[in-house]
């Protein structure tokens, strides 16, 4: 135990840090503030202006006509081989995020499968081109999710002329804006629920039988579905 000698030694250079550390805190104190600024509330004020005319298109609307262009295509993204010898299906693929994934899956060394509804095609044939661009075999699915038999086709078309199904992805999906609950039509209703929920899960059944030990099921979904929007 240290003697009242060693005390004062060792209480000496603790005070002087102390008096250091109230000399340092009083500064910052009798500092000037910079102003601060709250956060905005709501999304509205935090989204910045496009610098982009308006576009708009009746759903489902075609990528090909949007300008500028949008850019799925990654050149400078490099690819290792992760998906060397998979075969994925991506429902959606003709555009958005769906061709995005479809490209880079491709990419990546997968073949791939994906969907897109018969009024799609321009946009389908883009997503094709880019995929054998890669080098890796596409097949192109023309159909609407909504239909349970087309769920399961599209699965048995992949399997049976791709030879196996290692990544289901669920992408395409149906959303309408509308002011008030009351403005919602049964058939709106009905229709998002058969895109987004029923196609999901008539999708992910057909697909489980083929999957190996391994395999994913990727289900994509909106920041829609954990907070609301005004619009």
């Amino acid at each position: 135990m240290p003697q009242s000698g060693e005390m004062a030694t060792l209480r000496a250079p603790l005070q002087s840090v102390l008096a250091l550390f109230r000399m340092h805190v009083g500064a910052e104190l009798a500092a000037p503030r910079a102003e601060v600024r709250t956060m905005p509330t709501s999304t509205d004020e935090r989204r910045p202006e496009s610098p982009y005319p308006p576009q708009k298109q009746e759903k489902p609307g075609r990528e090909a006509e949007l300008r500028p262009r949008p850019k799925y295509k990654a050149p400078d993204y490099r690819a290792a081989g992760k998906l060397q010898g998979r075969v994925a299906l991506v429902t959606g693929g003709d555009s958005g995020i769906g061709r995005a994934v479809a490209v880079l899956y491709a990419k990546e060394g997968a073949d791939v499968a994906f969907t897109h509804l018969p009024e799609e095609r321009e946009d389908a044939e883009e997503t094709r081109r880019a995929i054998e661009a890669e080098g890796r075999r596409v097949l192109a699915l023309a159909g609407d999710l909504t239909q349970r038999a087309f769920c399961r086709q599209a699965v048995e078309r992949t399997v049976g002329e791709l030879g196996r199904l290692d990544i289901l992805v669920n992408n395409a999906a149906y959303q309408e804006s509308k002011e008030s609950i009351e403005d919602i039509s049964d058939e709106e209703w009905e229709h998002t629920f058969e895109t987004n929920i029923h196609a999901y899960f008539r999708l992910a059944r057909a697909a489980v039988p083929h999957l190996s030990p391994g395999s994913s099921i990727i289900n994509t979904g909106s920041i829609t579905g954990m907070r609301g929007s005004k619009s």
